[in-house]
């Protein structure tokens, strides 16, 4: 059980305080699927931002507009086509 608590320590480190020797248990240790990549990024997001003693209004900002800018990249073909109407 001890060396089990030891081994979620370890890989729970962040890389730059892995030293190089330790590299590949580190990695074996990683989920490294496309799930468990987004649920890192969102965990440190949500840690980051949102969980904090003394936050604000910015972390939820940051969310929002970039909500809005990938919106508007994914339908700027689509805004593009409509500018484009009266000629074409």
């Amino acid at each position: 059980m001890a060396d089990k608590a030891g081994s979620l320590a370890f890989v729970e480190k962040n890389l730059g305080n892995v030293m190089l020797k330790e590299l590949p248990r580190w990695l074996a240790g990683r989920n490294l699927t496309p799930t468990g990549l987004v649920r890192g990024g969102y965990d440190w997001y949500y840690n980051k931002y949102i969980n904090v003693k003394k936050g604000g209004i910015g972390g939820i900002s940051m969310f929002l507009f970039g909500y809005v800018v990938i919106s508007y990249v994914w339908s700027f073909d689509h805004i593009k086509h409509d500018r484009w109407r009266k000629y074409h």
